[in-house]
């Protein structure tokens, strides 16, 4: 195997952790192998180290980019969903930390980093980079590199879920979620969320009756819920599955991805609920 091909799933790896999303983070490791083509074979020592230089460097200028199209974005922007399903050959040790570095959670909470913090935190922590390795690919000092990795991870630790519930208790509260819905149940759809429940929906200007503000509290969010219905264009079907490493609501409509439902869940009430409906980003949900 060409040996590009061989580091193509850590660099797709590398570069969705940082951009947070599948579309873009393809397009910089197409972008990698054009200029992994382009360099004399003599020139590379390590082809992991050298590949991951460039992709770190590509998605460094990219967030850079992102800020100001950030800026302009239609109502909040949420990361591109990741089908994680299909990762059953991976060890339950392994799974774990695979779910944790890309929940949608974690990922929206990186967004809050600056580039090379999240560059540093990830190569590091998640990717398990020497510190030489990482003061290399971001171009700084390897004494600066520890100081920016112990503020990240101060930072992650401070804002990151205290409660994680098993998956078995994740999905019940997802289907208890969805019947409250489809019955229109207000009362038992509040009852489900906390007192500081925040509904955050993503629709990039393109999704009728999408909230371009986030609400807050279980009166505003359970009603916005129930009443967003009556724009789905059709028969509306639902199922969970796994989806950023967490069991998820996905809706179709037609047999088309139509929204993700993303929660999280604190003391046996969802505290977050993140919405995703820009179809831009669903081209990768099936």
């Amino acid at each position: 195997m060409e040996p590009f091909e061989t580091f193509r799933p850590l660099l797709f790896s590398i570069a969705y952790r940082m951009v947070g999303s599948v579309t873009e983070a393809e397009d910089i490791v197409q972008d990698a192998y054009l200029r992994y083509c382009q360099a004399p074979a003599e020139s590379i020592v390590s082809h992991k180290a050298f590949l991951s230089t460039i992709v770190t460097r590509l998605c460094l200028n990219h967030l850079q980019a992102a800020r100001a199209q950030r800026e302009v974005y239609v109502g909040p922007w949420l990361p591109e969903p990741l089908m994680t399903a299909d990762q059953t050959l991976l060890s339950p040790t392994e799974q774990i930390e695979l779910h944790e570095s890309i929940s949608m959670a974690f990922l929206v909470l990186l967004e809050r980093l600056t580039p090379v913090e999240r560059a540093v935190f990830l190569l590091r922590e998640v990717f398990d980079y020497s510190y030489a390795e990482v003061a290399s690919m971001v171009d700084k000092e390897e004494a600066t590199c520890r100081q920016i990795l112990r503020r990240a991870k101060q930072f992650l630790v401070k804002h990151r879920p205290r409660f994680r519930p098993s998956p078995e208790q994740h999905q019940q509260i997802l289907h208890q979620f969805m019947q409250a819905i489809e019955e229109g149940n207000l009362a038992g759809l509040m009852q489900l969320l906390s007192q500081d429940v925040t509904m955050w929906a993503d629709g990039g200007g393109r999704v009728r009756g999408a909230a371009t503000r986030p609400l807050h509290g279980p009166v505003a969010v359970g009603r916005f819920t129930l009443a967003s219905l009556r724009y789905v264009p059709g028969t509306l079907l639902s199922e969970i599955t796994e989806v950023n490493g967490e069991p998820t609501i996905v809706l179709r409509v037609d047999g088309r991805p139509f929204v993700i439902v993303n929660v999280t869940i604190e003391q046996s009430h969802i505290r977050v609920i993140r919405v995703i409906g820009n179809p831009d980003k669903l081209n990768h949900i099936w």
